[in-house]
């Protein structure tokens, strides 16, 4: 494999994991609730919510690993052409204090060396906190609801869905660029 697959094909294959999933074992696709199924796996007393069988979830937790293990495998094999992207967005970049992206993601923020700064651990950690607790609060993920429950016409996902965007557009147009700026001391 040399370059990346088209949408056309990624995505309905991506599609076929739910009736696959259902297929097999009657098994619902989502990630999010791998991090309840590790937490249960804690010995000790826990509360109740983390009180139940994790055996029988074990499935969902080797997919996830398998999900990392595929993406550094991917990493490893196919490191990627430099990212091209358009003059405006680069001199926007670049006003939040990064440098030109070499990279999928800003090394300023996902090196190792990013981990020395106090500000990323707080961002990491906050965003962290944020994403388990509105995955939780709002009953599954983005992969579970845009996934499995539109595919199953859940209207309570379809709703999920739609202010994930909305979520998503404010977070990136708003927020975001404000959070990077602060950790990287540019202009915002």
């Amino acid at each position: 494999m040399t370059q990346l697959w088209p949408w056309y094909v990624s995505g309905p294959l991506l599609g076929l994991i739910v009736p696959l999933l259902l297929w097999l074992g009657n098994k619902d696709f989502g990630i999010s609730a791998n991090l309840r199924h590790v937490c249960a796996m804690w010995p000790g007393k826990k509360p109740a919510f983390f009180q139940y069988d994790w055996r029988k979830e074990t499935w969902n937790l080797l997919f996830a690993l398998g999900l990392l293990a595929g993406g550094f495998l991917a990493g490893y094999l196919y490191p990627g052409d430099p990212v091209h992207l358009n003059g405006t967005v680069l001199e926007r970049i670049k006003s939040w204090g990064l440098d030109d992206p070499q990279a999928i993601v800003p090394l300023k923020l996902f090196a190792t060396s990013a981990l020395a700064s106090w500000k990323v651990w707080v961002y990491l950690l906050l965003g962290g906190f944020l994403i388990g607790f509105g995955a939780r609060y709002g009953g599954g993920c983005t992969s579970g609801h845009a996934i499995t429950g539109i595919a199953a016409l859940q209207l309570p996902s379809l709703v999920a869905v739609v202010f994930f965007f909305v979520g998503g557009l404010i977070g990136a147009w708003w927020i975001l660029p404000g959070l990077i700026a602060w950790i990287t001391g540019g202009a915002g």
